[in-house]
């Protein structure tokens, strides 16, 4: 699949997980210790006709998956969300960062398209910095603290399903920041949720999310 994605993405060079590169955003985890996470995106859980459908927090995923020694590993205890984005998105549209780690685990094949705090500039960050990998069906990753990432994009018509687990509050409520002196806090959107957006995604600019990305809407083609 990752050969066909190349050739129809002239426009931005994907990557495969096994790319040295990989290892600046995320790194790669057991899958089998997310056998019943993947049962439960499989089996309980849908894709939408159209765009994405994100939850943050399932109480019944957390129920059938919250004793993975896969979790255990990456949080230690700590308390987490178990929530999930199912979807149709093929675009760039923006980036977040959190100050935590994030496990994603793409039942589907996908590709992401990742960069790094660093690459900012000015609360700006050009798309030439953008690095796009190919998550294979059935990966799990542990994205880094501080790697700006946003919606899998689809490979396949059927769309995607992908867990996303993080520590407990990020991403449920929308936060003000008390000051716009220090530079970063005009990116804080929700709880442990920096964002830049894209000029065409205007659902999160009517939101109040903070335009930062330069350059073309990337567009992942799979047909």
């Amino acid at each position: 699949m990752i050969e066909k994605l190349i050739q129809l993405n002239t426009h931005i060079k994907i990557k495969p997980i096994n790319d040295p590169a990989f290892k600046r955003f995320a790194r790669v985890l057991k899958s089998e210790d997310f056998t019943e996470f993947f049962d439960y995106l499989e089996n309980q859980t849908t894709v939408p006709e159209k765009d994405n459908y994100y939850i943050a927090h399932d109480p019944l995923m957390e129920k059938a998956v919250k004793h993975l020694d896969g979790i255990f590993h990456v949080f230690a205890n700590m308390p987490v969300e178990f929530g999930y984005v199912n979807g149709n998105n093929s675009k760039l549209n923006a980036l977040e960062y959190h100050k935590s780690s994030e496990l994603n685990i793409c039942l589907s094949p996908c590709v992401l398209m990742l960069a790094r705090t660093e690459d900012i500039t000015n609360n700006t960050l050009n798309t030439n910095h953008i690095a796009a990998f190919f998550i294979p069906k059935r990966t799990v990753i542990e994205l880094h603290s501080l790697t700006l990432h946003f919606s899998p994009c689809k490979v396949q018509p059927a769309g995607f399903k992908c867990g996303v687990i993080l520590p407990f509050g990020t991403n449920m409520d929308f936060v003000k920041p008390n000051s716009l002196d220090i530079e970063e806090n005009q990116l804080l959107f929700k709880t442990n949720k920096w964002i830049l957006v894209h000029p065409e995604h205007q659902k999160m600019i009517s939101l109040g999310a903070h335009i930062g990305i330069i350059g073309p809407n990337i567009e992942i083609k799979y047909e």
